[in-house]
């Protein structure tokens, strides 16, 4: 008789590793505070190098995901006018969701006033990198050298690189058949390769949150308590109630589902705080959990890790409130609405661009004449705030790609409703050897 022994799911381990990090980061940090040993060989030793050696791994297969995902999905499109009204519909609602989240944040930072009684007259100097120009943006999005762009990681260079390569190989009749039959190949791979560097996840999660709550100051999250609950409480309601109301609104189905599928891909997010480091984890959600086609998830996943900022237009109008609020500075409604209207252009105006979060704050600030210098204070507890929103972004990014791929026709509603999709490609089983000197196909799962 066989018996199968119950293995936990990958959800299940992945929480599971970043507890245990958790819990010991606070360990190091308080009852192993004065051991050098510890701290130098365990915390900035092996923590340190595990933890960036999964982040690397992750971004690793951004580059190659992006492009090859995105030819095959481009190559298979028959009619091309699909992808201009792909674009454009992606775009509409990666905009709209941003300006309501600003408009949330700006709300709840006006109701709640988190800067009231704040004195930040003696904050330090903040350096605001200059952001470059929304005709800047537009000619940096076509690649003079396209593997350069590769090189440098340019997401939307690639991702122009890759629409045009692939409507190149439709054009192109029988060759563009054969080349299209070869990414496809290629896009299986890689997306095993995801699959194998999910399954390792636990540890590296658990790398990274031992680290970050080792040295992650409390101090300054509790001098600054109502900022973080109003911006953390704030993010929370857009991820769950704006995102489930406009999946409900526009597709019929279930958010509860939705969210229940996308409880990996929020924790790599919240652990790696990098969106385009958990675009293959969002990327295989979407697509082998949820059931959108690839050819949609190959464009509104990349281009929404690249322009849709939900989380971080939400930092922005809670950290605008904050500081007028701590220099005692009344902002008019016009002035609420440049910062609407500033922010939104902003998630796509400096799209690529090094502390992008930080830079499009100060851009706000700047517009509607607040002392950038408040930024300074709110620096402290924005690490953990990160991980929020990158959270929240990556969950945008998912919803608008189930709203756009319903609305094409390109989702399989069985797999998204079916609880279960999905989890057999996320398991990884190595060929054995067999008594006979062969290879079977796979290892088995249990002893008899």
């Amino acid at each position: 008789m066989t018996t199968e022994k119950k293995r936990l799911s990958l959800t299940g381990r992945v929480l599971l590793g970043m507890g245990l990090g958790i819990l010991a980061g606070f360990i190091f940090r308080t009852l192993l505070a004065d051991v050098a040993l510890v701290h130098d060989y365990l915390v900035n030793g092996a923590l340190y190098v595990g933890g960036k050696i999964f982040i690397a791994s992750l971004s690793m297969l951004v580059v190659p995901l992006i492009f090859v995902s995105l030819v095959c999905g481009t190559s298979s499109l028959k009619d091309l006018s699909t992808l201009g009204r792909l674009g454009g519909k992606t775009l509409s609602f990666y905009l709209a969701t941003t300006a309501i989240a600003i408009t949330l944040a700006l709300l709840l930072g006006s109701l709640f006033q988190p800067g009231q009684g704040v004195d930040l007259t003696t904050a330090s100097t903040f350096a605001a990198k200059e952001a470059p120009s929304l005709g800047e943006v537009f000619i940096g999005m076509f690649p003079t050298n396209p593997i350069n762009s590769m090189a440098q990681g340019n997401t939307l260079q690639i991702i122009v690189f890759a629409v045009l390569f692939g409507i190149a190989i439709s054009l192109a009749g029988q060759p563009g058949e054969r080349i299209a039959a070869l990414f496809n190949d290629f896009n299986e791979v890689i997306m095993k390769l995801v699959t194998l560097l999910m399954n390792i996840a636990p540890y590296g999660v658990f790398c990274l949150m031992a680290q970050l709550f080792t040295t992650l100051g409390l101090d300054a999250i509790l001098n600054l308590a109502e900022y973080f609950l109003v911006v953390a409480g704030t993010l929370l309601l857009h991820g769950v109630v704006v995102y489930g109301l406009l999946l409900k609104t526009f597709t019929g189905l279930s958010p509860l589902i939705f969210l229940k599928k996308m409880e990996d891909a929020i924790m790599f997010a919240f652990s790696t705080a990098s969106s385009n480091a958990t675009i293959p984890v969002t990327m295989e959600t979407t697509t082998r959990r949820m059931g959108v086609d690839n050819r949609v998830a190959s464009f509104t996943v990349p281009l929404g890790a690249t322009i849709n900022m939900d989380g971080t237009a939400i930092m922005q109008g809670v950290a605008t409130a904050f500081i007028a609020q701590a220099f005692n500075i009344d902002l008019s409604f016009n002035d609420y609405l440049m910062v609407i209207l500033t922010a939104t252009l902003a998630s796509v105006g400096t799209a690529g661009v090094p502390g992008v979060g930080l830079v499009m704050l100060a851009m706000v600030l700047n517009q509607v004449g607040l002392p950038v210098e408040g930024i300074a204070l709110i620096i402290g507890v924005d690490r953990l705030l990160d991980m929020i929103r990158t959270a929240v972004n990556i969950t945008g990014d998912s919803v608008v790609t189930c709203i756009v791929g319903k609305s094409e026709g390109a989702m399989d509603l069985a797999r998204f409703n079916d609880p279960h999709s999905g989890e057999q490609e996320e398991e990884i089983r190595f060929p054995r050897r067999n008594r006979d000197g062969g290879n079977t196909a796979e290892a088995p799962a249990s002893k008899a």
